[in-house]
């Protein structure tokens, strides 16, 4: 439960201090005096979004610290564990504490902190949801949507873990159903098509092209082009250097002179016929290139018209199919493939199908024994809340959940069933849709009567009511607010009200109220007792001006809390 809220500079909370304890804790207060800053205070605690605009003017930063006390089996430390966050649980028996704080910057960042470790906001919702439960005065309106109210069911039978099974078989069926119809439209384009492929394969394989080959046909091109003038040039150096006058000739003569007078120079011309030597094997290489070369051009007259044919049956194909030359054949090779993928849609169509039926089979069987289970809860969870309507003036009021089989076409991931909650406020009458049976009145005590049921059967131990009692007054007030105290016999129950019937009612009376010193608003909290409470309730009976009366029915009201 929670045991303490320490509030620093948030909005007209200057610095506040607050002490809690188990059972009926009323909050009361003017409009206006603030009492929403205390449960934004405590939303910011738990994971509410962070607003800069929490922050007091003047302020550089908003903090709130919460400390709660719970059992060492509480689901909190399983989630602090599993985050591999050190926690004060006592190992599992006996009582733990933790402690979340929060603080919000001007610039709206904020940074939290679960005992003293730092955390992120989304730890601190998954917390959240497992310490406190709000329930607003719009609470109601959800109610009324009939798409709330599996989920309810569900969570007062404890279907959570199998509604998420089926929720995940039912996403695998639909991943194998979307697999079967992106195949079926595949290989129905590709049927659409195939005269078309099987043309298109053909010419290309009759074309045969390479990666890379319309660059070679061009270097070869350009060679073709120039062939006589290369090959002329390249005669007439062949002639200058193996001709009777060539440099091969005079390089032989010239070694063959000084070789043989070389014993006569002492040594000196031995660099030198080196040199030449050297120079006569790189004469003859280059004279054997250059026969190599002059042999390798195409002399064919016809060379240079079959290779610019080539070039333009490749680049007429590749703006034919709207690709670059080179990707010619990584585009015959997809073709082919899409053709294989018409002859073998036999097969692959029957392989999915087959896998779709087996998943259809497999959410259908969890869907519905999810249905059975929720069907037996049903009957339970009518009967829990008649048994809590009694003791809200409600007592021929009728609750009943309605557990209906839909159509395959409205099959979910929720289900194979829908869920509605429907009432009947009078005897006779036929039972209804919440919206267009109930008032708001009787909304409101329907609307306590599952939470109350839902408390039950929920680990949170801390409730908090925000002004649930709106629109309802005298005697029903008087039962909702007798309702809350019996519930927080077992549970930690924060209620923000109104009604001086159900402040009456509360173990601890907390009222917030503004004050003003110059130009500063601040919002305080004051512990009420004795006297201070009931002028509290006589205020909330008469109004601003507190009667003699007011005070005798407040006396009332406070004697008669259990």
């Amino acid at each position: 439960m929670l045991v303490s809220l320490t509030i620093r500079d948030v909005v007209l909370i200057e610095r506040l201090s607050l002490s809690f304890r188990k059972g009926l804790c009323a909050l009361t207060g003017e409009t206006g005096a603030g009492k929403s800053i205390l449960l934004d205070a405590l939303g910011l605690a738990l994971g509410a979004r962070a607003d800069s605009g929490l922050v007091r003017h003047g302020a550089d930063q908003a903090s709130v610290t919460a400390e709660f006390e719970l059992s060492g089996d509480h689901p909190a430390f399983a989630i602090l564990k599993e985050q591999g966050l050190a926690s004060d649980s006592g190992g599992g028996s006996g009582d733990g504490t933790l402690v979340i704080r929060r603080t919000v910057n001007t610039d709206g960042r904020s940074r939290a902190w679960v005992n003293d470790q730092p955390v992120g906001v989304g730890l601190l919702k998954t917390l959240g949801a497992e310490l406190v439960e709000v329930h607003g005065q719009f609470d109601t309106h959800g109610l009324l949507n009939p798409q709330t109210h599996r989920g309810v069911l569900d969570a007062y039978a404890g279907l959570a873990a199998r509604a998420a099974q089926v929720a995940a078989a039912h996403r695998a069926w639909r991943q194998v159903e979307d697999a079967r119809h992106s195949a079926a439209a595949d290989i129905a384009r590709a049927r659409s098509e195939e005269e078309y492929l099987r043309h298109a394969v053909a010419e290309l394989d009759a074309l045969a092209p390479k990666a890379g080959e319309e660059e070679e046909l061009s270097e070869t091109r350009a060679v073709l082009m120039h062939r006589e003038k290369l090959v002329d040039g390249m005669n007439a150096a062949y002639a200058e250097l193996s001709g009777d006058r060539g440099v091969e000739r005079a390089l032989s003569s010239a070694i063959r002179t000084l070789s043989r007078i070389a014993d006569k120079a002492g040594g000196t011309l031995d660099p030198v016929i080196a040199a030449l030597d050297r120079a006569a094997t790189e004469a003859g290489e280059a004279i054997a290139a250059l026969q190599s070369a002059s042999s390798g051009v195409d002399m064919d007259p016809r060379a240079l018209e079959k290779l610019e044919e080539r070039l333009f049956a490749l680049r007429a194909a590749a703006r034919k199919h709207g690709v670059a030359v080179d990707a010619l054949a990584r585009l015959r090779d997809e073709m082919a493939g899409r053709l294989l993928l018409i002859e073998d849609q036999g097969d692959l169509l029957a392989k999915l199908a087959k896998e779709a039926e087996l998943a259809r089979a497999a959410f259908h069987k969890a869907a519905e024994a999810l249905g059975t289970s929720r069907r037996e809860a049903a009957g339970r969870l009518d009967i829990s809340v008649a048994a809590e309507l009694a003791p809200l003036k409600m007592e021929k009021a009728k609750f009943r959940t309605l557990v209906e089989p839909l159509d395959e076409s409205e099959w979910s991931a929720a289900g194979v069933d829908r869920v509605a909650f429907q009432v009947a406020t009078n005897p006779g009458s036929p039972a209804g849709a919440l919206n267009k049976i109930a008032s708001g009145g009787e909304l409101a005590r329907f609307m306590l009567a599952l939470k109350v049921v839902l408390a039950q059967t929920s680990t949170v131990g801390t409730l908090v009511f925000d002004e649930v009692d709106t629109g309802i007054g005298g005697a029903v007030a008087a039962a909702v607010g007798e309702r809350l105290e019996t519930l927080g016999h077992g549970l930690q129950v924060l209620v923000v009200t109104h009604s001086p019937q159900v402040a009456a009612r509360g173990a601890v009376h907390l009222k917030v109220q503004k004050s003003q010193t110059g130009e500063q608003v601040t919002t305080g909290v004051t512990e009420l007792d004795g006297d201070e409470r009931r002028e509290e309730i006589a205020r909330m009976l008469s109004g601003a001006t507190v009667t003699a009366e007011a005070r005798a029915a407040a006396d009332s009201l406070i004697a008669g809390r259990g």
